[in-house]
């Protein structure tokens, strides 16, 4: 059984996948932004993991990281609610993070039901060492673009990202929902999917929280 609390191997992304990636771009020069996207998040994704991997950090643990460095003392709900992932799998990441030292995790006389996580010292000295990284890739990333250029792109992609969120709360009334993991994995399997559940009455907005 793997460890948890040591980063996975990164795979190297195979030149013929680079290849075909872009490729597929300069056969399609107008393809959907999402496909963009998804495809420019993975570049940085992996990039990223790359250099993680140099400090023994997995990418999972770096997500965690950042949104502590500018806010410590949260819930472990907050913290998944943050970082767009299910409880259980924040739980094991910041269980993961405390055997190695970066997080510590309390419960407050006042409320012994939840339980806050805050950095250690070594948590917070890896801020000075993994930020600069984050930095170069997002800057080799942008290489070519000018400063007008790149003030465009992020309105952009901040417009982009408030659009969705509305689209995703107003979908709500019309009995649309992102599917469970479970649900997914059901219908991975090619088994019928389930009606939809009624929709709350009322909705939280999702919180999001920049890089």
């Amino acid at each position: 059984m793997s460890d948890p609390s040591k980063p996975p191997p990164t795979e190297p992304l195979r030149p013929g996948v680079t290849q075909a990636i872009l490729d597929w771009h300069e056969a399609v020069p107008d393809d959907r932004l999402a496909h963009l996207v998804r495809d420019a998040r993975r570049g940085l994704g992996r990039c990223l993991q790359m250099r993680l991997a140099e400090h023994g950090v997995a990418s999972g643990h770096w997500t965690f990281l950042r949104i502590l460095w500018v806010r410590e003392g949260l819930t472990q709900r907050e913290l998944s609610e943050l970082a767009g992932v299910m409880e259980p799998t924040a739980f094991a990441a910041l269980h993961a993070m405390e055997k190695l030292g970066y997080v510590t995790r309390q419960r407050r006389p006042d409320n012994r039901k939840n339980i806050y996580v805050f950095l250690t010292d070594e948590g917070r000295a890896l801020r000075d060492k993994l930020v600069p990284l984050a930095e170069d890739i997002n800057g080799r990333a942008v290489n070519g673009l000018t400063p007008d250029e790149i003030a465009i792109m992020r309105r952009g992609l901040h417009l982009m990202i408030q659009n969705l969120a509305t689209y995703e709360e107003d979908s709500v009334n019309e009995r649309r929902r992102v599917p469970s993991t479970r649900e997914l994995s059901r219908m991975a399997r090619g088994e019928p999917a389930r009606p939809p559940a009624r929709p709350p009455t009322s909705t939280r907005p999702a919180r999001l929280i920049r890089p």
